[in-house]
């Protein structure tokens, strides 16, 4: 009896051991209906689609934004020197020749740029980064389709880094403009554009801050910072929401290697416009200007003064015969608004300044001291980058 026992409980002993190493390693053998776990991936793939119109297709991807917008988004490749048309070397094809001297003062081959632009009309005109262009003697663009072409310089702004260009072609697809206004941190976004010149590439992320400024990029900041992966050669090309619109021209990287870092700022699409409308209209930019030299307004400041108020732009320099000046500003003055638009640093005040109409009149909000005031004056014409303010 007591060795029917024994045996017994060294079943049951292995029993329970058994089943707590089944339990713990393959518990599906233990289901009614056996199978393999479903990965979180083939959950996601395989989520229910969207509503008919939705700008996301089954599966979660964007392709339909992005056949949208990639036949508009063309290749850059923009030559400086020589007009553009160096005279061949004699030697220029022998590889130790290249080898040694393909970068040297002796080379009289032009330099060149790549780039990318969007096409924003079907008539033939493009957006893209003024530095992607400058001074350059030949622009030749290439189509998604193959098709190339000469560009036209129609006009650029240095202040904000638009260049418009003018293509001949026929058929010519045309992107939609979206309204960048209405971004939002967390949008998802796709950067198209032409890395490193190894051809056409469409990148997601999203919209990860709105209104970047005093980055030290352009003279007027108002950037959609993205982790899209954006690279050398995606200057100038779409920036997109997920039906395809464009809602900003891809201008810079924040990189200490050239490459991308998941830090990318693009130019606000409505800003792009603007600027490409008066470009086309009228051959420039005419923004409003004061002739102040400001700088923002620190928490020292305010307290070393004893200012009533905590928001502003601190005037250090006024021209003598400028707007601003004629109209009484002080440098130690605060700048609080412009017309009714509040202004609370720099950027704000160059914002405000600029979309002043020249010769217009209107009245700055400033503070001096305890006092505050409303100062008349008439909008000069903001001068060009490098011109000598008389």
């Amino acid at each position: 009896m007591r060795r029917t026992w024994l045996i017994f409980s060294q079943a049951v002993t292995v029993a329970v051991a058994l089943l707590f190493v089944v339990t713990t390693l393959k518990p599906e053998w233990l289901r009614n209906t056996p199978g393999p776990v479903i990965p979180e991936v083939v959950a996601i793939s395989s989520a229910t689609p969207p509503a008919p119109g939705s700008s996301a297709p089954a599966g979660g991807g964007y392709a339909a934004a992005a056949r949208v917008a990639a036949p508009t988004v063309v290749s850059v490749v923009a030559r400086k020197g020589s007009g553009g048309r160096a005279r061949p070397n004699p030697h220029g094809e022998d590889p130790w020749f290249r080898f040694f001297f393909r970068d040297g003062p002796g080379s009289q081959q032009p330099q060149k740029g790549l780039g990318s632009a969007v096409i924003v009309s079907s008539t033939g005109y493009l957006l893209t980064n003024n530095h992607v262009i400058e001074d350059a003697d030949d622009i030749e663009v290439q189509l998604s389709d193959g098709r190339q072409a000469q560009a036209r310089l129609v006009g650029s702004d240095p202040e904000t880094d638009v260049a418009v260009l003018k293509i001949d072609l026929p058929n010519l697809p045309a992107i939609t403009f979206g309204v960048a206004e209405a971004l939002q941190v967390g949008d998802i976004v796709l950067a198209i554009g032409n890395p490193f010149g190894v051809g056409q590439t469409v990148t997601s992320g999203i919209v990860s801050a709105l209104g970047r400024n005093q980055l030290g990029i352009n003279t007027f900041e108002n950037f959609i910072q993205t982790d899209a992966p954006i690279n050398p050669g995606n200057s100038g090309g779409a920036l997109v929401d997920t039906r395809g619109q464009l809602v900003g021209i891809n201008t810079a990287i924040f990189s200490r290697s050239g490459g991308s870092l998941g830090i990318g700022f693009a130019i606000p699409s409505d800003t792009a416009r603007q600027v490409m409308e008066s470009l086309i209209r009228e051959g420039q930019v005419t923004r409003g200007w004061i002739g102040v030299e400001p700088q923002n307004l620190t928490p020292e400041f305010v307290q070393s003064f004893n200012l009533p108020v905590r928001e502003g732009v601190l005037i250090s320099g006024v021209l003598q015969n400028g707007p601003a000046g004629k109209a009484g500003m002080k440098p130690g003055d605060v700048v609080t608004k412009v017309g009714e638009r509040p202004v609370a640093n720099t950027a704000q005040l160059l914002g405000a300044v600029a979309a002043l109409r020249p010769r217009s009149d209107t009245v700055i909000g400033v503070q001096r001291g305890n006092q505050s005031l409303e100062l008349k004056l008439t909008v000069g014409q903001r001068p060009k980058p490098g011109q000598r303010v008389q």
